[in-house]
């Protein structure tokens, strides 16, 4: 197999490891973060892995410890994870179209495995050619590894922490998305598109819209990154 440009070389599992490796190294604290915070919302060990293996869904995993610890029904829980992971739609529909010659069994995988990160990493990766198959569900398996490894120390160490603010845990996320950020910005369109959609996601963010402000800044990035494209620049590269 020819080597793609701008792709580590080596073997499917390396290529793998080296594109997920700030994955890893995000996942592991937030992971961490979030075994702290279910072990002190009364979550047993086994639970807290279970939830991270049978889930994988960060921000709905930490909505669901902080509804669990208030108290709320199994039905208010469940229809609000839903809610706040329905942009796995939009990532699923924007990867689609690259994926027609998957096996059923490889999409419900894929499809398993996807979160913000890994949508990110693959999105990116569209852009040096098609999607090698064993690469990319390599890049998920390794991601959730990291997850529940992280969620399987923070439960362990859970009962000694009883918040990970004080050893700055709670910015291990946004730092990974930062830097997830940094390696897609190729363009001045780009840069400006998520300057636009971090400006617009803090300020929905100060007046109160904080559940869905980031994806409707999302959107709204992209059509704008869209429209400048196709309408004011269609040669800018």
């Amino acid at each position: 197999m020819s080597q793609e440009k701008g792709l580590p070389k080596g073997g499917f599992l390396w290529r793998a490891a080296c594109r997920v490796a700030p994955v890893i190294l995000g996942y592991v604290p937030v992971g961490f973060a979030y075994g702290v915070l279910a072990k002190n919302a009364g979550l047993s060990t086994q639970n807290i892995l279970s939830m991270s293996v049978l889930v994988f869904a960060g921000s709905a995993q930490f909505i669901a410890v902080g509804l669990l610890a208030a108290g709320a029904s199994m039905a208010g829980i469940v229809l609000t994870t839903f809610v706040v992971n329905l942009r796995h739609l939009l990532f699923a529909a924007a990867l689609s179209p690259s994926l027609g010659t998957w096996r059923r069994r490889d999409l419900s995988f894929l499809a398993f495995e996807l979160t913000d990160e890994t949508f990110a990493l693959h999105a990116g990766a569209l852009r040096q050619g098609p999607l090698s198959r064993a690469e990319t569900l390599a890049v998920g398996v390794m991601a959730q590894a990291a997850w529940v490894l992280g969620s399987f120390l923070g439960a362990v160490a859970g009962a000694e922490i009883g918040d990970v603010r004080p050893i700055a845990l709670d910015f291990a996320l946004p730092a990974m998305f930062i830097a997830l950020l940094a390696g897609q910005v190729k363009t001045r369109t780009h840069l400006a598109v998520a300057l636009f959609s971090g400006i617009l996601s803090t300020a929905l963010a100060l007046f109160g819209v904080d559940r869905f402000g980031v994806l409707a800044a999302t959107l709204a990035g992209a059509a704008l990154g869209t429209l400048w494209q196709a309408l004011i620049r269609p040669t800018s590269s």
